[in-house]
């Protein structure tokens, strides 16, 4: 992940566009990139939906959402892992198991 990061920031470094990239605006950028991979998917089936599109949005989603982690200094690993823990308490299996409904609704 961090070779990932480093690439980011030096394609971003490399062009001057720290000063863009607050967390505010990268926020937006993330939003805005996952209504293109939204877009990829519109009036299509999920197996209809073209692949290189999807794969590109995507990777436009993860750049953004690991450029403003990046912003705020948060490890990515330990974020997630601390946001499935929290998870795993709200949807218990013996629960959730098989089911889409909220965990409020369990």
């Amino acid at each position: 992940m961090n070779e990932v990061i480093n690439r980011l920031r030096q394609f971003r470094d490399d062009r001057d566009w720290k000063q863009f990239h607050n967390p505010k605006d990268l926020a937006l950028a993330l939003s805005i990139e996952s209504g293109e991979l939204l877009e990829a998917f519109l009036w299509k089936s999920p197996e209809d939906a073209d692949t290189e599109s999807v794969k590109e949005e995507l990777a436009d989603v993860f750049a953004f959402a690991l450029l403003l982690a990046d912003a705020y200094d948060f490890d990515v690993e330990q974020i997630i892992m601390e946001k499935i823990g929290k998870n795993e308490k709200k949807y218990p299996i013996e629960k959730a198991k098989g089911t889409a409904r909220k965990y409020t609704e369990l």
